[in-house]
């Protein structure tokens, strides 16, 4: 594995953002947020701060399951990586890895299932990517982490594309994605890359903190935001403040 590049969480945010935004939670004020989403400026810290609310709607409970002090870095998977990725174990992925959830033996099940009963459409929708890649240039971000180069690496976001992608060929994987990693030496406290009943229990106790969600709350978000580009700015009204923070520029 070759790193490229340190990014900072603000711009993995804004990634991972994009490839959620299809999604219901975000149906009702899609054109309100749609800019700072498709159009994103990171280097834009008020912006940062609403598309990290923006994905807290969705995955919130997954992100405070890593740890604070990850490291991200843009990097290019070699052919010795593909060994080490293991899927992130969840809904379907279940009933694919029966316990084993190695990208590799994965890809092999996907392609060795009977496309009938409850995973018919899984299967179907995996194969079809999967032909899509072939022909297609695809230069979205998928997210994977772990605690080094050397130990195995679990795909955060993006587990339909890296098995598509593989069912077609290695090199499709290997060049097809922008490909961000989380490091940190904590990483195994962490739920999403070590299941076990300690990081289950700590999993839980953070759910039930967080039945509301404030780090979601986009208006109180905005009207937080609003209320300090008012006073720091020097605008009188709170709408000309709102409109500041979010029309396009």
């Amino acid at each position: 594995m070759k790193r490229l590049r340190r990014v900072t969480e603000a711009e993995v945010i804004s990634e991972f953002l994009k490839n959620e935004f299809y999604h219901e939670e975000f149906h009702r004020d899609r054109q309100q947020w749609e800019h700072l989403v498709l159009d994103a400026d990171i280097t834009n810290e008020r912006e940062n701060l609403l598309r990290r609310a923006l994905l807290f709607r969705r995955r919130g409970h997954m992100w405070r399951e890593l740890p604070a002090e990850t490291q991200w870095w843009q990097v290019q998977i070699e052919p010795g990586d593909l060994e080490r990725l293991r899927v992130f174990p969840r809904a379907h992925w279940l009933r694919i890895g029966r316990g084993n959830f190695y990208l590799k033996d994965v890809a092999e099940r996907v392609r060795m299932a009977r496309r009938d009963g409850r995973r018919r459409d899984f299967i179907s929708k995996i194969q079809s990517l999967s032909d899509r890649l072939r022909v297609e240039y695809d230069n979205s971000s998928v997210m994977l982490i772990g605690v080094d180069e050397a130990r195995p690496l679990t795909i955060l976001e993006g587990n339909h594309r890296l098995t598509a992608a593989l069912l077609a060929s290695p090199s499709i994987l290997q060049s097809r994605f922008r490909v961000l990693v989380g490091f940190s030496l904590l990483m195994t406290e962490s739920c999403w890359y070590e299941t076990n009943v300690r990081n289950l229990w700590r999993y839980a106790k953070h759910r039930m903190c967080h039945l509301y969600d404030r780090e979601a709350d986009t208006e109180r978000m905005l009207s937080q935001l609003e209320a300090d580009a008012g006073t720091h700015a020097g605008y009188a009204d709170p709408m000309v403040a709102h409109k500041a923070l979010v029309e396009p520029k």
